[in-house]
């Protein structure tokens, strides 16, 4: 690690035995921010980011959709988590797939709506080695930056991620269970357990080792912090006040997630797991997806990745939220036939999954970066690949825009003409990011967001 009294590199690292830990942006790194454009090329600005977070089975959209467009609106029921960043939030209606749709390949519409989610194109129809989709948009920005950070992008996932077998009507698993594609039979199955997260971002560890081999050479192991001790104190002597308690605070909080990825592996100890359980740990869900979101802000604090893919669940997920009062697994749900009992369930799924999307946003909100926040810098899409869970529509999809990324302007809910192609929207968010791209899937052109 090379230091200096005057200026930081944006890349320099804490490295120790077994460790690698990027740096948060400091004010010893400031001529790295001297620009005042944004731009994911030029050394001399902020970096802007691209995610995307999905959820499976579609949304109860009577709760979902405000009722008047522009800047008056109301947020509804499973938007409401969202109000207190109406200023960051851009509500979108009238989009859609429609290689989402059948187009004479009968059932499958979950493996559809997650396989043509990021790329728009309409998947083969085979749960054997032959899978053809096309190349998803973020895998388009990580190819375009791949050169910018330490990973060109980061996939995870809270649900089963296994990509063989027959998972949907004759639709290969690797439909249902990944986002991001390479190219077109190339998926990128998503990243469940937040100790392999953990130890890609932070170590060098193996991970193609046993778990069981990994576990023992865990018990012997130090904090991962405690393998870069004496270059934290070389660094913190090079710094002033200022970035030393920004650095505090930082190693503090990548202390505080190993710690709950350790708690939460001593609690699954002599556990027997329930169906659809998370693959990886905490048990809990609402702790798992937190624990996920927090290894996603500390990739984009540390500059580690510009793009990420996170799941939230897989489409025709079972899981079960009783701790919110639904005993019943999701999917079946969904298929609700206008029973208001089980609406009222799926929508109470919903909303949960938008408290625990908007405490991941507050986060990056709270979080300097450059000469704002990494919200700022930052496009965050969220949404699913179904609206209508019960009747597997794939037009007038859920989706909103979060983050002030490129100079996007939230604060409104803007409504398109029908059908128009999602991946217009996201033809949009490259230029943004400085990817000028011609055609993705069944784009037609671009999409404005007033």
């Amino acid at each position: 690690m090379i230091v200096t009294r005057r200026h930081l590199s944006r890349r320099t690292l804490l490295k120790g035995m077994g460790a690698v830990i990027a740096l948060p942006a400091l004010d010893a790194m400031t001529p790295a921010f001297a620009a005042t454009r944004p731009s994911t090329s030029s050394a001399g600005a902020a970096p802007l980011r691209l995610a995307f977070t999905y959820v499976p089975n579609g949304i109860t959209m009577a709760d979902w959709t405000p009722s008047a467009a522009g800047s008056q609106f109301e947020f509804p029921r499973i938007l409401k988590p969202l109000e207190g960043l109406r200023d960051d939030t851009l509500v979108l209606s009238g989009l859609a797939h429609r290689n989402g749709m059948a187009l004479g390949d009968g059932p499958g519409d979950h493996a559809r709506a997650a396989a043509s989610y990021l790329t728009g194109v309409h998947p083969r129809k085979t749960a054997g080695a032959d899978i053809q989709n096309g190349i998803s948009v973020d895998q388009i920005a990580a190819q375009h930056l791949a050169r910018e950070a330490r990973f060109p992008s980061i996939e995870l996932g809270c649900d089963d991620s296994r990509t063989i077998g027959n998972c949907d009507s004759g639709y290969s698993c690797a439909y249902t269970n990944s986002l991001a594609w390479r190219g077109p039979s190339t998926p990128m199955p998503p990243e469940t357990n937040p100790r392999l997260v953990f130890e890609r971002l932070f170590g060098d560890v193996d991970t193609s080792l046993p778990p069981e081999t990994r576990a023992r050479r865990r018990l012997h192991r130090r904090s991962i912090l405690d393998l870069v001790t004496a270059r934290t104190a070389e660094l913190m002597n090079d710094v002033g006040p200022s970035d030393r308690r920004k650095l505090d605070e930082y190693l503090a909080s990548i202390r505080e997630i190993e710690q709950r990825i350790e708690r939460a592996e001593r609690d699954l100890t002599g556990l027997t797991p329930p169906i659809d359980r998370p693959t990886g740990i905490p048990v809990e869900y609402a702790d798992y997806v937190q624990l996920m979101f927090d290894l996603q802000l500390a990739a984009f604090q540390t500059d580690s990745t510009r793009v990420v893919t996170m799941m939230m669940g897989r489409e025709g997920s079972l899981r079960t939220y009783p701790e919110i009062g639904v005993p019943d697994p999701h999917h079946p749900l969904t298929h609700h036939r206008g029973n208001p009992e089980w609406i009222e369930k799926v929508t109470k799924v919903n909303t949960m999954h938008v408290e625990l999307f908007a405490g991941f946003v507050r986060k990056l909100k709270d979080t300097p970066d450059g000469d704002g926040t990494l919200l700022d810098h930052t496009m965050i899409v969220y949404g699913s690949g179904l609206s209508d869970g019960n009747r597997h529509t794939h037009d007038d999809l859920p989706v909103v825009l979060l983050g002030g990324g490129a100079g996007v302007r939230g604060g409104r809910h803007v409504v398109y003409s029908k059908d128009t192609p999602m991946t217009n929207f996201y033809v949009t968010l490259l230029d943004r990011l400085g990817v000028p791209t011609e055609q993705l899937g069944d784009s037609t052109g671009e999409v404005t967001f007033v």
